[in-house]
C-alpha cells in the first residue's frame, strides 16, 4: 500500500493565543504572552503528528480558496504530507477557529465551519484514498457531506480492503449518535474523549459507555480522560486503564487528535495494545506542553523517549 496512514475530515487553520481570561469590552484591547498559528482539527493534528513520526500519510479533507486554506495545505506539505486529496472547495471558507486559551490550558474557541463541511470523495479518487494501511476517519458531525452513508461506505470498503479503520468526532452531541452508529461495524478502534461519548451515549459511568459502544459494533473502544488517563476496551475482552503523564499542561487544543496519531503509530509498529496506548498518551502530553496543535511533538524519537522517560500521575 502506498500510504501508512490516511487522515480524512476535519482540518482547521487555527490562530491560538494564550493567557486569555477574558474578551475585551467594548472596543478594548488586553495584552498576551503568546500568539500562534496552527493546522488543527480532527484529521489535521493526526495527520501532521503521524508524519512526524515517520509515517507515510495522506491527508484528505477540504480548504477554501482563501488565505487560511493556501497555509493549510503549505504547512501539511512542509511536514511530507501528501495533499492531492486535499479539496479546494469553491464558494466556502477554509474551516478556522481563534482559540482563546486559559491560564489552566482550557481553550475555548470561536469557530467557522467552512470547507469540512463541503469536501467529499468522488467515486475517482476512492482507489488512492484507500490505498491506505490505516483509514482515519476525524471530525464526524462536521463533515455535512461525507457524514452518514457516505462514509459507511468508505469504512465498509476500507475493511473489505483490509485497512485498519480509526474513528474519532467532534464536540458531539447525542444528535450524532446515528451518525457515528452506522460507522461502528467497521470500526476497529473508535477513541472519543470521555465526554463526547458521553454525549453520544447518554451515559456517565465509563465502563457502560464503552460497553454500549461495544454493543453497537466497534470493535474496539479507547475514552480519552484528560487528566485521569485513557481507558481502554476491546471486544474480544481485553481490558485496562492507564494514567495520564504528570506534566505542566500549557494548551489542551489538540490532545485528542494527538493522542489518535500516536495510537496509530503504535498499531502501525505492531506494539501491543498498552503499548499503543501510552504512545498515543505521550503524543498528547507533549502537544499540551506547548501552544498550538503538535507543538512539542517532533519525532517519533522524541516521542518514545518522553514515554519512557516521564512519569505518570499517582
Amino acid at each position: 500500500m502506498t500510504f501508512d496512514y490516511t487522515s480524512l475530515g476535519f482540518y482547521t487553520f487555527d490562530c491560538l493565543g494564550r493567557p486569555v481570561t477574558e474578551i475585551p469590552p467594548g472596543g478594548g484591547t488586553y495584552f498576551i504572552d503568546e500568539l500562534t498559528l496552527a493546522v488543527s482539527g480532527a484529521a489535521g493534528s493526526a495527520a501532521i503528528v503521524a508524519a512526524k513520526h515517520g509515517l507515510t500519510v495522506q491527508a484528505v479533507g477540504g480548504v477554501g480558496e482563501d488565505d487560511m486554506g493556501r497555509w493549510v495545505l503549505q504547512k501539511l506539505q512542509s511536514f511530507d504530507v501528501d495533499t492531492v486529496n486535499m479539496e479546494v472547495c469553491p464558494g466556502v471558507s477554509t474551516s478556522s477557529s481563534i482559540v482563546t486559551t486559559r491560564p489552566d490550558g482550557a481553550r475555548p474557541a470561536l469557530h467557522k465551519k467552512g470547507a469540512t463541511g463541503a469536501f467529499f470523495v468522488t467515486e475517482d479518487r476512492l482507489d488512492r484514498v484507500l490505498d491506505t494501511r490505516i483509514l482515519h476517519i476525524g471530525g464526524v458531525g462536521l463533515m455535512d457531506r461525507m457524514d452518514g452513508a457516505p462514509s459507511a461506505s468508505l469504512m465498509r470498503q476500507a475493511k473489505e480492503r483490509g485497512c485498519v479503520t480509526t474513528l474519532d468526532v467532534f464536540a458531539s452531541t447525542q444528535d450524532d449518535m446515528p451518525l457515528v452508529e452506522g460507522l461502528l461495524p467497521y470500526t476497529d478502534y473508535f477513541l472519543p474523549s470521555e465526554e463526547e461519548a458521553m454525549a453520544l451515549s447518554g451515559l456517565t459511568d465509563y465502563n457502560d459507555v464503552a460497553s454500549f459502544l461495544l454493543d453497537k459494533g466497534a470493535g474496539c473502544v479507547v475514552l480519552t480522560l484528560g487528566v485521569e488517563g485513557a481507558l481502554y476496551r476491546h471486544s474480544d475482552g481485553t481490558r485496562f486503564h492507564l494514567p495520564a503523564f504528570d506534566i505542566d499542561v500549557v494548551c489542551t487544543c489538540g490532545c485528542g487528535d494527538c493522542f489518535n496519531a500516536g495510537f496509530a503509530t503504535g498499531l502501525h509498529l505492531g506494539l501491543d495494545p498498552e503499548a499503543c496506548v501510552r504512545l498515543g498518551q505521550a503524543s498528547s502530553a507533549q502537544n499540551a506542553m506547548g501552544l498550538g496543535s503538535q507543538a512539542v511533538v517532533a519525532s517519533l524519537e522524541a516521542t518514545m523517549a518522553f514515554m519512557n522517560g516521564t512519569a505518570v500521575k499517582v
